[in-house]
């Protein structure tokens, strides 16, 4: 354990801490100046007071542009791991991410040991103490400040999507449809569009019972756009896709909210046409399934576009960095990139990052100038963009990527309060 000098515990006694509360944010991944984290060589460290996070690189930077000489340190420190067998891959079956049965997300096949360390520094960012924890000796005010810190969950500069299921919403028409006395009985088979000769992909009108056929899709398949042009003259809100319906329940859409939505009393408004929901088998895809082939079908091409499985060999240095694809990002990660390919933004925002650091009087986190300055700086500089190479020195084969977090979300945040 180390000692505590008497000058060091004065310093440290009197010093303002912020204790995280539930509406503080604590930048403890990612450097609110660059894209380095708690990976990095030296760690990410955390202002004791501002709770702001700085890498060792913009370190001097932020102690003598904010004063602050107290940091706790966040090293994430590789660990050993047993090699498994890799799992056999599954065919999702339902539109979600990171859930049984839904597509799988990328995860870090590195275990992390974290270790914490206390920085002290003089007023020019120079560090003069470093103090490993936990330390009995140090002031109970920055005891409870660590903790609270360490405890806390981190505020990310990215929105990672880590889970998520499509959630369908009950109907606002669902509880009270109205539905017609007009004597229409369905028969529990050989259905066929009103309008034409399609067998497939029909919708039953829960207000009349009138079967339709369903959209035309892009590629000319699917419908003939029949059953949502009867909605554009009727105005008959909800339909349920003949051939998905079951015991459990049945795909239901409403042409109001323009959305797949839930109908508690789908077996009451069934049973109103002849329709016994026990006795129905499934005969076609639902909607769902639909959505996981077309995703499945575009993962195939996108493979092949990306050359999967192939080795690459991949380019790096100033200019080579990519940004990750939070799953529908790819169009502002290109805008970005096109961006800094110019001159004049090259030399507004990433030539003079460090000028616009330190000359930014308000919060950096939510500081357009800031954020795409750091931006610039991470995509031109190289630094994200380093020769990969394995335990043996060897180059790598191009398996993995040159990419850092991407900060799209935050900054469109920006743009739109600068605008």
């Amino acid at each position: 354990m180390d000692v505590l000098s008497e000058e060091l515990k004065v310093k440290l006694t009197k010093y303002n801490y912020t204790i995280p509360q539930g509406g503080n944010k604590v930048y403890k991944d990612e450097c609110i100046y660059c894209f380095d984290g708690q990976e990095s060589d030296n760690g990410m460290n955390v202002c004791l007071s501002t709770l702001f996070g700085v890498s060792q690189k913009f370190l001097q930077l932020f102690v003598k542009k904010e004063g602050k000489t107290v940091f706790l340190n966040f090293k994430k420190v590789p660990k050993e791991v047993s090699v498994e067998e890799p799992p056999v891959e599954k065919r999702p079956t339902k539109m979600a991410i990171g859930v049984e049965g839904g597509f799988d997300v990328e995860k870090d096949k590195v275990e992390y040991e974290c270790v914490n360390t206390l920085i002290v520094t003089d007023n020019e960012g120079k560090i003069t103490n470093e103090l490993t924890l936990p330390n009995p000796d140090l002031p109970l005010n920055l005891q409870c400040c660590i903790a609270g810190v360490i405890a806390h969950q981190g505020a990310s500069m990215q929105e990672n999507v880590q889970a998520w299921e499509e959630k369908r919403i009950v109907s606002k028409y669902a509880l009270n449809l109205q539905q017609l006395g007009n004597g229409v009985k369905i028969p529990p088979s050989g259905w066929k569009c009103a309008l034409c000769d399609l067998t497939q992909n029909l919708w039953l009108n829960l207000t009349d019972g009138t079967i339709l056929c369903g959209r035309k899709f892009w590629d000319g398949s699917g419908g003939n756009n029949h059953a949502v042009e009867y909605y554009e003259q009727t105005k008959y809100p909800l339909a349920v896709k003949l051939g998905t319906i079951t015991a459990e329940g049945g795909d239901v859409y409403s042409y109001d909210e323009d959305d797949m939505v839930e109908d508690p009393k789908l077996k009451e408004h069934l049973l109103h046409f002849g329709i016994n929901i026990a006795l129905l088998e499934k005969t076609d895809k639902t909607m769902t399934e639909l959505e996981v082939e077309a995703n499945l079908s575009l993962k195939a091409e996108w493979d092949t576009i990306q050359e999967a499985g192939k080795k690459l060999k991949p380019l790096n240095g100033p200019g080579y960095t990519g940004m990750i694809n939070l799953g529908n990002s790819c169009y502002m990660n290109s805008i970005m990139q096109i961006l800094f390919s110019m001159t004049e933004f090259q030399q507004k925002y990433a030539n003079c990052s460090d000028q616009i650091f330190q000359n930014e009087k308000g919060d950096p986190t939510s500081s357009f100038n800031v954020q795409t300055a750091k931006l610039g700086a991470g995509l031109l500089s190289g630094d994200y963009s380093q020769k990969q190479t394995n335990e043996q020195g060897e180059e790598d084969d191009g398996t993995q990527r040159n990419d850092f977090i991407d900060i799209t979300k935050i900054l469109c945040h920006l743009v739109a309060f600068t605008l």
